[in-house]
């Protein structure tokens, strides 16, 4: 029997929206794209969020859903002397508070909030794009790598309410941890 850890953490944002906004060149800005910062969403197995730009797709079934800590987002903004960033601005789905998600890669974990619950598959790193010099301040994209956040595909289907949830993983997770980056990256010679 595979153990089973609980952490408290909280579903601050939950992002719905039906079509990509960055795209293009950086500098001719981002689409004007209607995203919804939901109080709920309803998950379907193998497909993601009912209403997103990737539900559906064959391309993203492993990638349907992302999830991201918002301590990444702070000490990306602390790291690069900004302001704290709109966490809904690198268009993740999930923004949770108080959650290590790095090794919950390749591992099947459930989110429970409200009265029900969905399972993930935690597939790969959500590695940011360049856009986020654009959209969160310059050096962004540099920090957030390794920090972006987790692509995830849907196992059950159910919905997800933001405020206080449980997040039940069968790996020990340091929820302080959440911020870090997963990697040392070489530093770049001249």
């Amino acid at each position: 029997m595979t153990p089973e850890f609980r952490y408290d953490v909280e579903i601050l944002h939950l992002l719905v929206s039906g079509a990509h906004a960055y795209f293009g060149r950086a500098r001719d800005g981002a689409a004007d794209v209607p995203t919804l910062d939901a109080d709920s969403v309803d998950v379907v197995e193998g497909k993601g969020i009912v209403g997103d730009r990737f539900f559906g797709k064959a391309a993203h079934m492993d990638a349907a859903v992302t999830l991201m800590a918002v301590e990444s987002l702070e000490a990306i903004a602390a790291e690069v002397g900004a302001e704290p960033f709109d966490a809904l601005l690198p268009r993740r789905n999930v923004i949770l508070r108080g959650a290590e998600l790095v090794p919950l890669i390749g591992q099947d974990f459930v989110l429970e909030s409200g009265d029900g619950h969905v399972g993930f598959h935690g597939g790969r790193h959500a590695h940011p794009c360049a856009w986020m010099d654009r959209v969160l301040a310059p050096g962004a994209h540099k920090a957030m790598r390794g920090r972006g956040g987790l692509r995830c595909r849907p196992l059950s289907s159910g919905v997800l309410q933001r405020g206080p949830a449980v997040l039940v993983s069968p790996v020990r997770l340091d929820p302080g941890r959440a911020s870090l980056p997963s990697v040392l990256r070489p530093s770049r010679l001249p």
